[in-house]
C-alpha cells in the first residue's frame, strides 16, 4: 500500500512561488505539505543573487506589506542595496538588492522550519491525481500519494525540462538537477492547455581571475531604505559590483559562433525574454553597437563566485570563454560554469481565475513561472495570492483579489488572466495605469489593513501600520494647519531660488515646491520639528511617506478619481452571463476572445486586447435590457 498523507493544501515546488505560497497558506490556518525535490536548494536563486529592480521592488515591498517573507529574506541577506530610478518622481523610485545566495536559502529554511501547520515533503510529483473534475493530489516518484483540499503548482522550469550550451542538450530544471518529465502530461490531459518557453542564465566567474583595475566600482547606498516594513536588518557586510563593457573583438568570437547558437540553428523551440535578451541575441538585434555593458555581481559574502550579468548565452563553451577573454579585465577569466538556456512547460494562464484557481480543474491553483512568467518577484507575489486563496477555498471563504489600481501584483495578475502572454512576462511599472498610486513607500498604506482584515497579515505588522498611519496623519495635520507668512519664508525661498510669497498660505501648499522637502520645511516651523523628533521610530520613512504623500497630492487625488471610475466597471459582473457566440453585434475577434477568456466583470472585458470600446458598449445595452 502507498504511504498516503493528508493535507488541506499541497504545494509542489520549493522556489520562490512555492515558498511564498506555502508559508501563506499555513499562516491562514491550512495545513499545509510543501513537495521539493531538494530541501537543501529552497528559494534558489537560479538566476542572479538579487532581488528587486525596476517594478519588481515594488512587488517586494507589497509582499512584505501583505505578510509575505521575501523582502525581509532579502533585508537579512543583502550584501548590496541600492533605490533605482532617484533620478524620477517617487512613482519610479525601485528598491534592489544584491543578495548572499546560500544565506538566502538558509534565512528561508529557517522560516519555514518555525511555520506552524507547515510540513516539507522531499520527492517529485509525478502525476496529478482528479476525482469528479477536482484535483484531489499528487502521486509521487517513490509512491506516495499526498491528499489535499488545495494544490498549488509552483514547478518553475523543472517540467520537461531541457538545457542547451551549443550542440548539447541536457535533460534538467536546472544545472545539475534532474526534469520533471511526466507530471505535465497529467495535467493536460484535463483540458489545460500547455507551451514551451525559454530562458537563460550567464556564466559564473571566479573573481580572483578579474582585473578589478580595467573595471568601475559601483557602490551600494546606506541609508535607511530596505525592503521589509519591519524594521533594519543588514547584518552582512556591503560589497561593492563592477562594470566593464563587451568590444568589438569579443563580438567577432561571438559572431563566429551563432551557427552553433540553439538559438539561431533551430534547436530552441521556446520563447524567450525579450527583456533579458541573451548576448548573442543583442548582437544580432543592434548589429550597429560595438560595446554591451556587463556587471560583475557578487554571489556571498565569503565566495569567490560572481555573476556576469549582461552576459547570458548558450553559445558553444570554447567560444563563450573565447569572447570573454577578449575582454580586458576578463582577459584571464576562469569560469565555475558556463551560461546555458532552459526550455520548459508552462500553462496559458488564461485558463486561470483572478485567485489563481484552475477554471477547468477545481482546487488546481498555479503560480510562477508555470504561467508564464520571469522573475523571482513575480513568482513570488503568485505564490503568495495563490496559497493564500488555497487556504480560503478550504474554509469557504471568498477569494483575495486585488485591483489594478491596489498592487502591481494585481496588474500581473490581471494581465495573465486577461491578456495571457506570448513571451515571459516581466513586470514593468509601464504596465500599470495606477503607478502614482502603486509607490514603493506606500505599499503598507495600500495592502496591510485589508491583508489583516482577510487573516494574513499577523498583529504585529498591522501594529507597525497602524503606528505609522498615525504618524504620518500627525504631520500632514500639522502642516495643513499652520499658516506660513511671507516674512517667514522668502530669505529661504529666494536662497533656493523659488518664487518668493506674496501672500501667507499653508504649509502643505508650500511644500508641493520640487525645491522644498520636509525637512526644510521643518526648519521653518517649531511644531512639525518637534513632531518629526518625538517620532517612536522609523524617523526616515515616515518623513518620507508624508513628504510624498502631500507633495503629489493633487496627482494622486486625480489618479483616484480615475480609478473610481473603472471600479464601477469592476462592479459589473458578465461570468456566464452571455451566449457569446450568438452575439451578431459583436465583432467576430470580439466573440472568440470574450468565449476563450470568459471574463468576470466588465472592466476585465475592456482589458482583453481585441475587445473594443464599442463592443463594451454593446455589452452594456444588453445588460440594461
Amino acid at each position: 500500500m502507498n504511504h498516503r498523507l493528508e493535507y488541506d493544501v499541497l504545494v509542489i515546488g520549493g522556489g520562490h512561488a512555492g515558498c511564498e505560497a506555502a508559508t501563506a497558506a499555513a499562516t491562514a490556518g491550512a495545513r499545509t505539505c510543501l513537495v521539493t525535490m531538494d530541501m537543501n536548494k529552497i528559494a534558489q536563486m537560479s538566476c542572479n543573487p538579487a532581488i528587486g529592480g525596476i517594478a519588481k521592488g515594488q512587488i517586494v515591498r507589497e509582499i512584505d506589506a501583505l505578510g509575505g517573507h521575501t523582502g525581509r529574506v532579502t533585508d537579512a541577506t543583502s550584501i548590496q542595496f541600492r533605490m533605482l530610478n532617484r533620478s524620477k518622481g517617487p512613482a519610479m523610485w525601485s528598491p534592489r538588492a544584491q543578495c548572499d545566495r546560500a544565506r538566502f536559502i538558509q534565512e528561508w529554511r529557517e522560516i519555514l522550519d518555525s511555520t506552524p501547520l507547515l510540513d516539507i515533503w522531499q520527492d517529485q510529483a509525478e502525476e496529478l491525481l482528479v476525482e469528479n473534475g477536482e484535483a484531489v493530489g499528487v502521486r509521487t516518484m517513490w509512491g506516495a500519494e499526498l491528499r489535499a483540499r488545495a494544490t498549488v503548482i509552483t514547478a518553475g522550469t523543472f517540467l520537461n525540462g531541457l538545457m542547451h550550451i551549443g550542440r548539447t542538450m541536457v535533460k534538467g530544471g536546472r544545472i545539475a538537477e534532474p526534469a520533471v518529465e511526466r507530471f505535465t502530461e497529467s495535467i493536460t490531459r484535463h483540458g489545460i492547455r500547455s507551451n514551451r518557453m525559454k530562458t537563460g542564465t550567464p556564466v559564473r566567474i571566479d573573481r580572483r581571475s578579474v582585473h578589478f583595475e580595467d573595471t568601475e566600482r559601483q557602490d551600494g547606498e546606506h541609508d535607511f531604505h530596505q525592503f521589509s516594513f519591519m524594521g533594519k536588518r543588514k547584518p552582512l557586510q556591503q560589497l561593492p559590483c563592477w562594470m566593464c563593457y563587451t568590444n568589438p573583438e569579443a563580438h567577432e568570437v561571438l559572431r563566429s559562433g551563432l551557427d552553433s547558437s540553439p538559438l539561431y540553428n533551430g534547436q530552441i523551440q521556446g520563447i524567450g525574454p525579450r527583456y533579458c535578451p541573451s548576448i548573442e541575441t543583442k548582437l544580432v538585434t543592434f548589429p550597429e553597437r560595438e560595446t554591451h555593458l556587463l556587471f560583475l555581481e557578487p554571489e556571498g559574502e565569503n565566495t569567490n563566485e560572481m555573476y556576469l550579468n549582461g552576459f547570458s548565452s548558450s553559445m558553444p563553451i570554447d567560444i563563450q570563454m573565447e569572447a570573454l577573454r577578449k575582454i580586458p579585465a576578463l582577459r584571464d577569466v576562469k569560469a565555475y560554469r558556463p551560461g546555458y538556456a532552459i526550455e520548459y512547460d508552462y500553462f496559458d494562464p488564461t485558463q486561470l481565475r483572478h485567485s489563481l484557481e484552475s477554471k477547468i480543474l477545481k482546487g488546481l491553483f498555479f503560480a510562477g513561472q508555470v504561467n508564464g512568467t520571469t522573475g523571482y518577484e513575480e513568482a513570488a507575489g503568485q505564490g503568495l495570492v495563490a496559497g493564500i486563496n488555497a487556504a480560503r477555498r478550504c474554509t469557504g471563504l471568498e477569494p483575495f483579489v486585488m485591483r489594478r489600481d491596489e498592487s502591481y501584483i494585481g496588474v500581473l495578475i490581471d494581465d495573465l488572466v486577461t491578456k495571457g502572454v506570448d513571451e515571459p512576462y516581466r513586470m514593468f511599472t509601464s504596465r500599470a495605469e495606477y503607478r502614482i498610486l502603486l509607490r514603493q513607500d506606500d505599499a503598507d498604506a495600500r495592502l496591510t489593513e485589508k491583508s489583516y482584515q482577510s487573516g494574513i497579515a499577523t498583529r504585529e505588522r498591522y501594529d507597525w501600520w497602524m503606528e505609522k498611519k498615525e504618524a504620518i496623519g500627525r504631520l500632514v495635520s500639522i502642516c495643513q494647519n499652520t499658516s506660513v507668512k511671507p516674512k517667514e519664508v522668502n530669505g529661504v525661498l529666494e536662497h533656493l531660488g523659488t518664487t518668493p510669497l506674496q501672500a501667507g498660505c499653508k504649509a502643505i501648499d508650500l511644500i508641493a515646491r520640487p525645491q522644498l522637502n520636509l525637512s526644510i520645511l521643518s526648519d521653518l516651523i517649531p511644531e512639525l520639528k518637534t513632531a518629526i523628533a518625538q517620532l517612536p521610530n522609523r524617523k526616515e520613512e515616515i518623513a518620507e511617506a508624508t513628504e510624498t504623500k502631500m507633495k503629489y497630492k493633487g496627482y494622486i487625488e486625480r489618479e483616484k478619481m480615475v480609478a473610481e471610475k473603472m471600479h464601477r466597471l469592476e462592479n459589473i459582473k458578465i461570468r456566464d452571463r452571455f451566449d457569446y457566440a450568438n452575439l451578431q453585434s459583436l465583432s467576430t475577434e470580439c466573440r472568440q476572445k470574450l468565449i476563450r477568456i470568459n471574463p468576470e466583470t466588465l472592466a476585465q472585458a475592456s482589458r482583453i486586447p481585441g475587445v473594443s470600446p464599442s463592443d463594451i458598449n454593446v455589452l452594456l445595452v444588453l445588460l440594461g435590457r
